[in-house]
């Protein structure tokens, strides 16, 4: 038994210290916003399965930012790096603040050492005594992950470590007199879905799965998925994909989950109780059945029948919002394979709505590649989409020119209302929306070029058009974001 506690405590202090000491640069400042570039060399004729700009990676690492109301800012965390060259990520923390409307200087709140993979980018949370939780992302068993507290309430200059262990993707909530919930991924040979709670962040429950669908009938042996979280007052709820066999390349399918007491029971989105894990793919909370060629996902809306023919086909979840009811809507992606190029047709974008009483989808418009990212904002009845929806001056690549589209009949039709980009040096990618998002900073994301190794930019936007760009180099504390006309103001109006 001695040997059995001296083995574990042994092994915790190893990974204490590897929490304590990743990398030098914890801790201090960096002189400007600096992106970090990624290449994941799956390579085709039409380039990497996905490459560019990562800063704002993955539409899986949520949230990314988040309004406070008491000092007026906008605290935001991203992928940077030391320089373009060298991709050596640096977990990084700034804030925007809305009185000066200057950046404030970022902060390496976790130096990854030799990691240059955008998978272990940061999220954020902010809790009701104005301290900052950074959640740094693991990346399979080989990395873990890592919880660290800002030193005092709304300030960026010194993070403390927390508590380490094996989490990805991590998407983190706060629900004030419960604490902290955390949805991630575990890599255990396959992606695997869990969730765990804390009164104070620092004491956690056991890990509990939330799904891991195989189907022996299917010839399946493992299983894998991917999701995609949100918040609506104490509802939290997750949106997530299956992968056939645990091939991520298959990812097929939308299934959805709530919960309104912490994690304690899981419902359908009509309220009907379900236990998990999940682990049927006929389960009855899955909303849409992809992976099947030629079925017809027909529904009623009135007199109107609604037809969505993307059966047999990868689904990619962007983003889970909510109506002014507290009903999900689910922005999705879906394409004829994994690799990008034209062989895989023009990929579809969709909003799935659950309306209470039934799901309805409904198409949205077009874009050129699976990892096309963008958020979808809820203002009463006004649904709009921010994304790089338009193809850039790499079109098959990751991201394009950043628009926005906009529904006043929830979601049945939708038109372009906003031209955020054009005529770019390089693609814009992941299309990120702040917690409680304010005007200006109301939409951020980077750029890069995809085809090859590039400098990369971070760049916010509000809800009327207008782009800033973060600088690349500062001199002191504090630097005013410059803003960047992509598009004049004749022709923002014709588009109005």
């Amino acid at each position: 038994m001695r040997r059995i506690l001296f083995i574990s405590l042994m092994l915790f202090g190893a990974v204490f210290a590897t929490a304590q000491q990743p990398g030098v640069l914890n801790n201090t400042t960096i002189d400007g916003f600096r992106p970090i570039w990624f290449d994941l060399g799956q390579k085709t004729e039409y380039g990497s399965k996905y490459c560019g700009s990562f800063g704002t990676y993955t539409v899986k690492h949520r949230p990314l930012a988040i309004f406070d109301e008491s000092t007026q800012r906008t605290y935001f965390v991203y992928g940077g790096t030391t320089t373009a060259e060298e991709r050596h990520l640096l977990c990084m923390v700034s804030y925007f603040d809305h009185k000066s409307g200057l950046v404030h200087r970022p902060t390496v709140v976790y130096d990854k050492g030799d990691v240059n993979d955008p998978h272990d980018n940061p999220s954020i949370l902010l809790d009701p005594e104005g301290y900052l939780w950074i959640y740094v992302s693991g990346r399979n068993t080989s990395r873990p992950g890592f919880i660290y507290r800002s030193s005092k309430p709304h300030d960026i200059s010194h993070f403390d470590f927390v508590w380490t262990g094996t989490i990805t993707y991590p998407q983190c909530y706060y629900l004030e007199g419960q604490g902290h919930f955390l949805f991630f991924t575990r890599y255990d040979g396959v992606r695997q879905l869990f969730f765990q709670t804390s009164p104070d962040g620092r004491n956690w429950s056991d890990y509990k799965q939330l799904a891991s669908i195989i189907d022996p009938s299917l010839g399946e042996t493992k299983s894998g998925h991917y999701q995609v979280s949100g918040r609506c007052g104490n509802k939290l709820a997750f949106a997530f994909n299956r992968h056939l066999n645990g091939n991520c390349d298959t990812r097929t399918n939308i299934y959805y989950l709530q919960t309104t007491d912490f994690g304690k029971t899981w419902t359908l989105a009509d309220g009907t109780p379900i236990d998990i894990p999940i682990t049927n793919r006929n389960s009855p909370c899955r909303i849409l059945n992809l992976e099947v060629e030629g079925e017809d996902h027909s529904q009623m809306n009135g007199d109107v029948q609604l037809h969505v023919h993307h059966a047999g086909k990868n689904c990619y979840i962007k983003d889970l919002n909510f109506d002014e009811h507290g009903n999900p809507i689910i922005l999705y992606l879906t394409s004829r394979g994994h690799k990008p190029g034209p062989q895989a047709g023009m990929r579809q974008w969709y909003v799935a709505h659950y309306t209470g009483k039934s799901w309805l989808f409904h198409h949205i418009t077009e874009s050129t590649n699976n990892y096309d990212s963008g958020s979808l904002y809820v203002e009463g009845d006004t649904w709009t989409v921010i994304a790089p929806l338009e193809a850039g001056p790499q079109r098959w690549g990751q991201g394009g020119e950043v628009v926005a589209y906009t529904s006043i009949d929830h979601g049945y039709t939708w038109k372009k209302a906003l031209q955020y980009t054009a005529n770019s040096p390089a693609n814009h990618c992941y299309v990120r929306r702040p917690e409680y998002a304010k005007d200006p900073f109301y939409a951020f994301w980077a750029d890069g070029n995809p085809e090859l190794l590039s400098p990369c930019h971070l760049h916010f936007a509000d809800s009327q058009g207008h782009v800033w760009r973060l600088p690349d180099t500062m001199e002191g504390e504090w630097a005013a974001p410059e803003p960047v006309s992509f598009i004049s103001d004749e022709e923002l109006r014709q588009i109005r």
